[in-house]
């Protein structure tokens, strides 16, 4: 499987981006996909991830009401749409794939930056 992220950018708090996760490879092979953040000095944390057959998605509670992860099928890509963005909000976002009864997240995209900043 291999994942390309791209959508990352700089923009103004209250803004919006929205980030996108294009899978190819044995997408049949796929269980989930999640989004995942790292800011400068801080782990890697969870953002949120959707199931890629029934679609169910789950949030981190810093991001609940203003993220929304969903897929387009037909193009076998995950986005993420970030609203009511924060400066706290500025990390490098990564998407991983989560692979059937692995239990981990296998295959991870490159980073795209997302800079928060008046």
């Amino acid at each position: 499987v291999q994942l390309q992220a791209s959508g990352g950018g700089l923009v103004k708090p209250g803004g919006s981006l929205r980030l996108s996760c294009a899978a190819s490879g044995s997408i049949f092979s796929i269980n989930a996909v999640g989004w995942f953040r790292q800011a400068p000095g801080k782990e890697r944390e969870f953002v949120a991830a959707i199931n890629w057959g029934a679609g169910r998605t789950f949030y981190a509670d810093a991001v609940k009401g203003r993220f929304t992860i969903y897929k387009d099928n037909a193009k076998n890509t995950v986005y993420l749409q970030l609203n009511s963005l924060k400066p706290e909000d500025t990390a490098v976002y990564y998407c991983a794939a989560s692979i059937v009864r692995s239990g981990e997240y296998n295959y991870w995209g490159q980073g795209t930056q997302v800079t928060v900043s008046s």
